[in-house]
């Protein structure tokens, strides 16, 4: 399908749902990033941005990433009224065409999925080169169906962490695995429903 279809769908996404005024942050950025001093991050598909306001607090310049228009609008008002506007960025980008300039010590991709065509190999292939030396890739994937997701395909499988890695082909003596695992947590979802998933998660850093 068209970039056109792709911005349409997302943009229609967060237009019909109110504006988040507090999002949360996800549980596995938390985690991963509690010990790590922090630097310049960037959020592939930060949606309504809970991530990015979460390291913002914690003295992180983020430049944060949607297809969106309206999500990334949302979030740089938000970030203005929580008094963070001078650290978090926020920039439109099908990444199928276009990937933020930069170079940054966290990159994190939280549930990157989507029902259009986008090679995610690619991207997080040109994220992880986008890390300064000693800088982390985390990328969190859905390893179970949610009742509430947009895909209820019962023959959808979800690749491993390890077979994620293998996919990116990059050096391992440059870019090493420090995490992948397949936790489970309760999630809470719209209308507060909760129910148990699993979580993928990849955690790659470069070489110092």
């Amino acid at each position: 399908m068209s970039t056109t279809d792709a911005v349409a769908f997302w943009n229609g996404v967060y237009a019909t749902r109110p504006a988040a005024t507090d999002p949360p942050r996800n549980d596995r950025l938390a985690e991963t990033v509690r010990y790590l001093p922090p630097g310049d991050a960037m959020d592939l598909g930060c949606g309504d941005g809970g991530d990015a306001l979460w390291l913002a607090r914690r003295g992180w310049c983020v430049t944060a990433v949607d297809i969106s228009a309206v999500a990334v609008d949302r979030l740089v008002a938000l970030a203005r009224s929580h008094g963070l506007g001078d650290r978090v960025t926020a920039e439109r980008h099908d990444l199928r065409e276009s990937f933020p300039q930069g170079a940054f010590d966290l990159i994190c991709a939280h549930y990157l999925h989507t029902p259009f065509d986008l090679d995610r190999a690619t991207v997080l292939c040109v994220a992880a080169h986008a890390l300064r030396p000693g800088g982390r890739l985390l990328v969190v994937d859905h390893g179970s169906t949610a009742p509430w997701s947009w895909n209820q395909d019962p023959h959808l499988r979800y690749p491993t962490p390890r077979e994620l890695a293998a996919d990116l082909e990059l050096d391992p003596a440059t870019w090493m695995v420090e995490r992948a695992d397949a936790p489970r947590r309760i999630a809470t979802g719209p209308g507060g429903r909760t129910a148990e998933v699993t979580d993928h998660v990849l955690l790659i850093r470069r070489a110092a």
